[in-house]
């Protein structure tokens, strides 16, 4: 059973919750003080957590489970555990419903608006695994999948969509999209073999590494526009300038011609920039209170 549960954690790349969980978190502090001037409670946190948990396992078995013939083709995922055969389809399939039915629950513990958006969250969590095969903008749509989770948050703790929580959303947006095209890079010549969607496919690696920086601008500019939406003050604007940092570091060590350090670019840099504008933020916000 051990040994299992460790499969269906590497299947699920579980280390990559750290992206999405602490913007999760950073939507409901903003969500909750904005509307009820104080932070939110701990059962909501915890089922925030548990709601996150549901949809990106889900999300991720799905994946998995859609991408399991080129998964295989690929040298680079070929020891995936579908592929691999260390699990079985009705395995993951099992999984996926279980992950389903966690979302659901813990949905329903928050607030009416969140059991109303929880259609839009299942159609994107599984339009995303396809879109690879029919569009390149298939990163935008992968961001606008993850930033589903500080905007749930944000949802979860008031009941409310406003100006802020788009924002917000379409930050974490254009972040996700951005460091997704520079880990799709490593990919290019499986794709425009297989027949698959990129941007690195379609407008090849420098062009895409440029992009890839337009989009982490309007990552900052988002960050600016949420701090000049809310009350969040000094400690904030620290963060800010730390993540700024952490996005210029992340895109001066790839490059055309060297992506030998893109997964530190990938997984460490942008892990890294989102525990610390949650923490920066979370500072700020126990500060003022």
């Amino acid at each position: 059973m051990f040994k299992k549960t460790v499969i269906f954690l590497q299947m699920i790349k579980f280390e990559h919750t750290v992206f999405a969980l602490p913007f999760a978190f950073m939507g409901a502090l903003l969500g909750s003080v904005a509307v009820n001037g104080h932070l939110p409670s701990w059962s909501q946190i915890g089922w925030v957590l548990l709601a996150m948990f549901g949809a990106r396992s889900a999300a991720m078995g799905l994946n998995r489970l859609i991408d399991r013939v080129s998964d295989k083709k690929n040298p680079r995922t070929a020891g995936r555990a579908i592929p691999a055969g260390l699990l079985r389809i009705s395995e993951v399939v099992v999984f996926i419903v279980v992950s389903f039915i966690l979302l659901f629950w813990a949905a329903s513990q928050l607030n009416p608006l969140s059991v109303k958006l929880l259609p839009i969250a299942v159609f994107m969590l599984v339009l995303y695994s396809y879109t690879k095969r029919f569009t390149w903008l298939c990163h935008v749509v992968l961001g606008m999948t993850i930033a589903l989770a500080p905007l749930g948050g944000w949802v979860a703790v008031n009941g409310t969509v406003n100006g802020p929580a788009l924002i917000f959303f379409a930050t974490i947006t254009f972040w996700v999209a951005g460091f997704d095209i520079i880990y799709a890079c490593q990919d290019i010549e499986f794709d425009r073999k297989e027949g698959l969607f990129s941007i690195p496919a379609r407008f090849g690696v420098a062009k895409s590494l440029k992009i890839a920086r337009v989009f982490h601008i309007i990552t900052a500019l988002g960050f600016v526009a949420l701090f000049l939406m809310t009350h969040l003050g000094w400690w904030y604007i620290t963060g800010m300038v730390i993540a700024y940092l952490i996005l210029f570091y992340e895109h001066t060590i790839v490059s055309p011609k060297d992506l030998s350090r893109l997964q530190t670019a990938f997984f460490l840099m942008n892990g890294v920039l989102s525990i610390v504008v949650f923490s920066f933020t979370l500072i700020d916000l126990l500060v003022n209170q």
